[in-house]
């Protein structure tokens, strides 16, 4: 993989955005940006680069991008518009956002936010679980609209010590989710592209096995074509009326039609989802079931992560320009 950049070293502070015909000062590389910016990131930014907006003339004839997975598409058409791009910096984890065939045809070098996210993004994954099993939100849900005075106890929650969690995907997210699940007496698999030589958890190589040998599905895996829609009407019935679904990946791991089918039909026992399939858009179906827990696609952030993500993605640039590697690159397989 390259990591050789034509651009000058990055330094000095100061400046912000390039006007149309003004070029950039020489102490700030140019940076080429396609996502909307908050206050935190223009003020990081613009100390150590100068920000090239789309409209800008100088966009075409610049070297690195910061680009959003979710507003962003880095394709064929992107790289054609932008021919001088040749560092793709995404503020992800994940890259399916991402062409990595043809960033690779053309040389152009590509760094996400690495294990940034994990940590958190495990914590929530663990939160949505006991609130699943808990109903923890249903439970607090209850006793504001007066249920409890009017209709007595809430039903109970079951316990998730010593349940059998399988983890679909154990990359850095799956491995912190199931170093938390053991603390709490759970029994691990797991479903990867191949075993983990270091994981000390039973591999299991088939996802319909997995979800049979499972009393949850943890997804956690990075979304690809093989893992589109891995989360099927076999599965779901593989994994049968006691199971529980936690997805912190991304919404399209699951069939939501027949998800939802399978939730009304008492088929599965619950779900706890932070990704859905069309976002904003969540099956109107989801919002009156009782064993469904919804949250707006938030798991990554914390300000403590979104710091860490401005810092990281700033030190690809900085390394970029000074023609160092990239200090989170995606490797092409």
């Amino acid at each position: 993989m390259m990591n050789s950049s034509p651009s000058p070293t990055a330094s000095g502070s100061g400046c912000t955005t390039t006007s149309s015909d003004e070029s950039p000062p020489l102490d700030r590389p140019p940076l080429l940006v396609l996502r909307s910016l908050s206050d935190a990131w223009s003020l990081a930014l613009s100390a150590k680069f100068t920000i090239i907006p789309p409209s800008s003339p100088l966009s075409t004839s610049t070297h690195a991008v910061l680009v959003s997975g979710a507003v962003n598409r880095v394709n064929s058409t992107l790289l054609d518009q932008y021919p001088s791009l040749r560092c793709v910096v995404t503020t992800s984890a994940g890259v399916n956002h991402i062409d990595l065939e043809e960033c690779r045809r053309r040389g152009v070098l590509v760094a996400n936010v690495g294990e940034t996210y994990s940590k958190d993004v495990a914590d929530y994954a663990v939160g949505l679980l006991i609130d699943a099993f808990r109903r923890i939100t249903m439970s607090d849900r209850y006793l504001r609209n007066g249920f409890w005075v009017t209709r007595g106890d809430y039903p109970l929650g079951s316990k998730l010590g010593g349940k059998r969690v399988g983890i679909v995907g154990l990359g850095s997210i799956g491995s912190a989710i199931a170093k938390r699940l053991e603390a709490f007496g759970c029994k691990i698999s797991y479903l990867s592209r191949k075993p983990k030589p270091t994981a000390n958890y039973k591999y299991v190589p088939n996802i319909i096995d997995l979800a049979t040998e499972s009393d949850v599905l943890v997804v956690s895996c990075s979304l690809t074509k093989e893992t589109h829609h891995i989360i099927n009407k076999q599965v779901l019935q593989a994994l049968g009326k006691e199971g529980i679904i936690i997805n912190i990946g991304r919404g399209a791991h699951i069939d939501e039609p027949e998800l939802v089918r399978s939730l009304v039909q008492g088929e599965i026992k619950g779900v706890g989802l932070d990704v859905f399939e069309n976002e904003p858009n969540v099956p109107k179906e989801m919002f009156e079931m009782e064993n469904v827990v919804l949250t707006p696609h938030q798991a990554v952030f914390t300000p403590e992560a979104l710091s860490d993500v401005i810092q990281i993605c700033i030190a690809n640039f900085e390394a970029f320009f000074a023609g160092k590697p990239l200090l989170t690159p995606v490797i092409y397989s």
